[in-house]
């Protein structure tokens, strides 16, 4: 399809048998893609593909723009950390168009669902947590220090553009008093060049099925600190004891596992000062998910937000270096349970 330019659901199959086998019977389905691209699977019997496609202007409030050349560093990631974990959890690509910011992945199979909705559902599984936070591990011990890596991965205009900006830079300009503080966050951190991150590392990017577990959207990828990573999945599961109070305790247990498995994946250098710094994070990045430009979408009570942002100004100002410090913090701070 010469003319292609925006990937739809009304597009895909057309497009997609231009490379690819398709047979008449083919559906489409959007998945919408978030705020930053389009992306739409492809059925064809047995056979199920994802296409992605990067898009320049976020689908935020906030006029919010990002360089679409962020897809190609995602294919590269993907190729780079299949290379390091374990066999499935990374998806299998199959071609990347540059000239229209597009690639084709083989998508998970049909049972798989994200862990975002399974927690959001009430399902609250160890098992999950040990995958999940001990992939992230793996990715971190895999690429530690390693210099074909750290050349090919160094940029992170993607991820300035997708999170520096939109999330630490945004606080610093709706909390003027925390401008100096969030600087010198950003400044901390981005001297800590040790490891692969994701930039993205959330349970929604997280799917969940029979044969394990699969991570993707890796857009924001990059050589840097790692500690980041952590700090932005405490950050989710802790925000999730707010959507479900009655299950705080079951998502507080799943953010001590998630974390606990990481860091008995570390290389022994790291240990003295990752927790502090995923702390750190996380409370940047708990201000951010109600203040930055990409709220998150299911907390919609402005009382609950506020208690939110209390709980994220006290951990900004207290700095705790211990996770459960944090976690008691955030236990003070929940919303009674919904009778």
């Amino acid at each position: 399809m010469a003319g292609l330019r925006e990937l739809a659901e009304g597009n895909a199959r057309e497009y997609l048998a231009g490379r690819l086998e398709v047979s008449g019977g083919a559906t489409a389905r959007s998945l919408g893609g978030g705020v930053s691209n389009n992306v739409v699977l492809v059925e064809d019997g047995p056979r199920r593909v994802v296409l992605k496609q990067s898009i320049p202007r976020l689908r935020v409030r906030d006029e919010w723009f990002a360089d679409r050349s962020r897809i190609f560093r995602e294919w590269e990631a993907i190729r780079a950390l299949a290379r390091v974990l374990p066999r499935g959890r990374v998806p299998e690509l199959l071609f990347l168009d540059e000239p229209r910011y597009l690639y084709a992945m083989r998508a998970a199979p049909c049972a798989t669902r994200a862990w975002k909705t399974r927690l959001l559902a009430g399902e609250c599984s160890s098992d999950v947590a040990r995958l999940a936070g001990g992939t992230l591990g793996l990715a971190i011990r895999g690429t530690w220090r390693r210099r074909e890596f750290r050349d090919v991965f160094s940029d992170t205009t993607a991820f300035d553009q997708l999170r520096t900006d939109p999330y630490y830079r945004t606080v610093g300009l709706r909390h003027p008093r925390l401008r100096p503080t969030v600087e010198a966050w950003i400044a901390e951190s981005s001297r800590r060049q040790v490891a692969m991150v994701h930039g993205d590392w959330s349970p929604k990017n997280v799917l969940v099925g029979e044969g394990g577990l699969v991570c993707i959207d890796f857009e924001c990828a990059h050589f840097g600190d790692p500690s980041y990573d952590a700090g932005f999945m405490l950050n989710h599961l802790i925000l999730k004891a707010f959507r479900r109070p009655d299950l705080s305790p079951q998502y507080f247990r799943l953010a001590r596992v998630t974390f606990a498995w990481t860091l008995g994946m570390l290389p022994s250098e790291a240990l003295d000062w990752f927790e502090a710094a995923s702390v750190r994070h996380l409370a940047f990045l708990m201000l951010a998910r109600v203040d930055g430009k990409s709220p998150v979408e299911y907390l919609t009570l402005e009382s609950v937000r506020e208690r939110v942002r209390c709980l994220a100004l006290r951990l900004i100002e207290s700095a705790p270096a211990r996770l459960e410090a944090a976690l008691a913090t955030a236990a003070e701070s929940l919303p009674p349970p919904q009778p």
